[in-house]
């Protein structure tokens, strides 16, 4: 009989985006609950040892979390595994680091640097738009936040720039063809690129059509499309490879000619 919440995740079981071999034990860290869901998540745990190489095992992450010097979101986090997910900003402030959550467009969490200007916003995507007790008016968003009084043209589907200091919305842009987007879910997750069209369909899912910078079309579930900017300009900076997916031919020639420059 399973009572309660489920306390360990089994190696295999964990999210192929976190990059875990299979044979180094047989469990992974299991991401406390928070605001992303497990499978969307990647715990501190992983972010510190096996992609930043600062610790080595778990107990030295513990040790670098416990003197308070990990930032997500601009909050100091002591737990090891929280679940840090799409958009959080994770500052390192003892060695004056900053990293956007960002997927690469193999659909795996990336380490993306960025300034300390940028790590002071972070960018929300609105899941829900309701009235509250007393009829106030709230947004709930992507990473589980509510925030009361927003602006009344804010919709679902759009997304806002979230000041981490004060709190405060400071801009928004409307789910609209010709925005440029990321893609947080599904077979293109990691792919950016320009909404061209939004397919409605009652009582089924909306499918948008996307067009990336080269040119090339693909479909997505509307749940699985993130706006990050105006126009094509992003409102974030990008990693490596700007979310532009190359076939295996063209990924090879790229190589080669990287290693022929060198």
């Amino acid at each position: 009989m399973a009572r309660g919440p489920k306390k360990h995740l089994k190696r295999l079981a964990a999210p192929s985006s976190w990059m875990l071999d299979k044979l180094s034990g047989t469990y992974a860290p299991r991401p406390s609950p928070g605001p992303h869901k497990l499978r969307e998540s990647l715990p501190l745990t992983i972010f510190l040892r096996n992609r930043l190489k600062y610790a080595l095992n778990g107990r030295e992450v513990t040790s670098i979390v416990k003197q308070r010097l990990i930032k997500v979101d601009g909050k100091v986090r002591t737990d090891t595994t929280f679940p840090t997910g799409f958009m959080d900003t994770i500052s390192i402030e003892k060695s004056g680091e900053h990293f956007r959550l960002l997927y690469d467009v193999k659909g795996r969490f990336t380490i993306h640097r960025i300034t300390p200007e940028e790590a002071s916003y972070k960018l929300l995507k609105v899941r829900k738009v309701a009235l509250g007790a007393k009829g106030v008016p709230h947004v709930v968003t992507h990473d589980g936040r509510t925030i009361r009084y927003p602006d009344p043209a804010i919709k679902v589907n759009d997304t806002l720039k979230f000041d981490l200091e004060s709190g405060k919305i400071t801009e928004f842009v409307h789910f609209d063809t010709g925005n440029i987007v990321m893609i947080t879910g599904g077979r293109n997750m990691g792919r950016a690129g320009v909404i061209t069209h939004r397919e409605k369909h009652i009582g089924g899912f909306d499918i948008v059509h996307v067009k990336d910078s080269l040119d090339r079309t693909f479909a997505t579930r509307i749940s699985n499309i993130f706006v990050i900017g105006e126009g094509s300009k992003p409102w974030i900076s990008l990693p490596k490879g700007k979310g532009t997916k190359l076939t295996i031919s063209e990924e090879r020639d790229l190589k080669r000619r990287q290693r022929a420059a060198e």
